[in-house]
């Protein structure tokens, strides 16, 4: 099933058959983005978005360049805005499969993102690094472990002490982890009422 955006050609420019790779709501953190990247020059907002880029990618390693580029220009409330929209930004780009340049571009202009920026995220998201920055991120996210195997079997109780007659089945099941824990559970029948 596929989601469709309806937006009226007056609004913000996006093609009405599709979504923003963003999403239908502009997250809070590009919003600021936005707003924040009209006061701050091009090569500030460039080493900011390789920084982005470099977490992604690695995950560390770029915390000195971010810290290098406060100052009374630009503020550590600025530089971490600055980074949180990006990377909400990037992230979704990545998590898009087959996004096209001209989708980007045109995603980023229907915000007003400055040109400089969008040119940058454009390449940053569908140029030669995306494969390399999709691995990363795949390889880097937190998941649970995944079920190996199931062994089941199903007992009857036939009868009890206090009853000659009881009949009530019971399923114990056995679940191997990719993690190599085993966890075992019993699930009773209920008696309608």
């Amino acid at each position: 099933m596929s989601m469709i955006q309806v937006i009226s050609h007056s609004g913000s420019g996006i093609a009405a058959d599709r979504t923003p790779f963003y999403g239908i709501k502009l997250p809070s953190e590009v919003k600021k983005l936005v707003q924040l990247s009209k006061t701050v020059d091009h090569t500030t907002l460039r080493k900011i978005l390789k920084c982005v880029v470099m977490h992604v990618e690695m995950g560390e390693g770029y915390e000195d360049q971010l810290t290098a580029l406060q100052g009374p220009k630009c503020s550590q409330e600025t530089v971490r805005a600055l980074f949180a929209g990006m990377l909400s930004l990037l992230t979704s780009a990545l998590r898009t499969p087959g996004l096209k340049p001209e989708i980007v571009k045109e995603d980023l202009q229907a915000i007003k993102m400055p040109v400089e920026l969008v040119t940058d995220m454009g390449s940053a998201v569908t140029g030669s690094k995306r494969a390399k920055l999709e691995r990363a991120q795949v390889e880097r996210r937190v998941a649970l472990p995944k079920m190996d195997s199931v062994r089941w079997r199903i007992d009857v109780t036939i009868s009890n002490s206090s009853l000659h007659r009881v009949l009530e089945p019971s399923i114990l099941m056995e679940m191997t982890l990719s993690n190599g824990a085993i966890k075992t559970f019993e699930a009773l029948a209920i008696p309608a009422l």
